[in-house]
């Protein structure tokens, strides 16, 4: 159990989430025997204490097969929502008539199966995620990473040959092609669409095979080589950091 806990806070600093832990206790309708529910309950009790980490009891809320932890997140208006959980259960191995050999070499002791769902609802997560980063994902979570904008159609060769670059690399890159549109107008539009990066290539990028570098806020880094504009934005993305446009 303090291993699933420990899985859990790595995956939720990941993502940036505080959250909030309760220990749900045995319902009025169970199976099983009150002895082990209360060994179990006090188990997950000196759990979560080694954790460390604040908890409330959620009395009589476990699970007819056993008690749980349940974790939950606070959404972007405040509400808290249940993603993950941490669930003993007794009565599948039971039913199933499941057996392993104790270290006492009794081959008939009783597993207890831990479920472990660390996102909980996946839809629910992503819905919670996408209203905490207000639609601007992180640069290693972001399925709009890189957009390439050629200054005129004379460099569009050039913008797709960088964007493929970037794709090889690992990036979600594109780039945009219509002649028809200006250039700020590209730029407006990559960074209302919440490309992290906007690369701009006109012919001096050409020449020198470099990238024009600016941010989905409009902050402007300047002309910098391809192969490094690669490496910094690969160690961005290695690194998971939140604000990798600030960091650049």
């Amino acid at each position: 159990m303090k291993g699933c806990l420990d899985f859990l806070r790595c995956v939720y600093d990941v993502f940036g989430f505080s959250f909030q832990l309760y220990l749900s206790t045995r319902p009025e309708k169970y199976l099983g025997d009150i002895a082990v529910w209360d060994q179990a309950e006090k188990q997950l009790e000196s759990s979560l204490n080694e954790f460390g980490e604040p908890w409330k009891l959620n009395p009589g809320d476990g699970a007819f097969y056993g008690p749980k932890i349940d974790i939950k997140i606070k959404d972007a208006i405040g509400r808290y929502h249940q993603c993950a959980t941490i669930q003993l259960d007794f009565q599948l191995p039971i039913r199933f008539n499941l057996t392993f050999v104790g270290k006492d070499g009794d081959d008939r002791a009783r597993p207890v199966i831990i479920h472990r769902a660390i996102l909980g609802s996946v839809e629910r997560m992503i819905a919670i995620l996408t209203e905490n980063y207000v639609g601007k994902w992180p640069l290693w979570l972001s399925p709009r990473q890189v957009m390439l904008v050629p200054v005129n159609p004379s460099c569009e060769d050039y913008a797709n040959k960088v964007c493929k670059q970037f794709t090889e690399a690992g990036f979600m890159a594109d780039a945009d092609l219509d002649s028809g549109c200006l250039l700020n107008k590209k730029i407006r539009n990559a960074q209302l669409a919440q490309y992290n990066f906007i690369l701009v290539v006109g012919e001096k990028e050409k020449m020198t095979n470099s990238v024009n570098v600016r941010t989905r806020d409009n902050k402007v880094h300047g002309e910098l080589p391809v192969s490094e504009v690669i490496a910094r934005l690969t160690l961005l993305k290695q690194s998971r950091c939140r604000n990798a446009e600030e960091e650049f």
